[in-house]
């Protein structure tokens, strides 16, 4: 049987993220969604610039999905 990636949870679209998520994408790729093969082959690791570690000043998980408006820390990019 091939390998084939499954999700708990079905993915949506990503919202616009805060301006403070960094991950390696960006300094590689140059952009922070980088296209679907170069995403399914980093590990997808992100930290906050503010707190530089994976806990942002909410002291909450950040990544990609979560990194979003609803959250207290957040500020848009432009």
């Amino acid at each position: 049987m091939p390998y084939s990636r499954s999700f708990d949870e079905e993915e949506g679209p990503v919202q616009i993220v805060c301006r403070h998520l960094r991950s390696k994408a960006i300094y590689v790729a140059g952009q922070m969604e980088p296209g679907l093969e170069q995403e399914t082959m980093g590990s997808g690791h992100c930290w906050c610039n503010q707190t530089q570690h994976i806990l942002g000043p909410d002291d909450t998980l950040v990544d990609r999905r979560g990194c979003n408006s609803g959250r207290a820390c957040y500020e848009a990019v432009l």
